[in-house]
């Protein structure tokens, strides 16, 4: 089995773990409960995973952390507005 398929299957799940949030946070505008600091550090990472996936040409690795990072983006922006 080609270990990149590991990697798809892991981008999917992790990154459908964010969906969830993502949706309820912008759909109730309701942040409160939502750390900051939290966002901020998981979107640095996933900007890092990200870079990472490119410079081992990763398309597992590149396709989840530019998705995920879109998508924690959103809630930390939605953090910013309405928090």
């Amino acid at each position: 089995m080609n270990p990149e398929w590991v990697g798809y299957v892991a981008a999917v799940l992790t990154t459908a773990a964010y969906v969830p949030q993502m949706i309820k946070v912008v759909r109730h505008k309701h942040t409160q409960s939502i750390s900051l600091g939290m966002y901020v550090l998981i979107s640095a990472g996933l900007a890092m995973w990200f870079v990472y996936g490119v410079m081992i040409d990763s398309p597992s690795i590149i396709l989840a952390n530019s998705i995920t990072f879109v998508l924690a983006l959103i809630i930390l922006f939605m953090k910013l507005k309405h928090g």
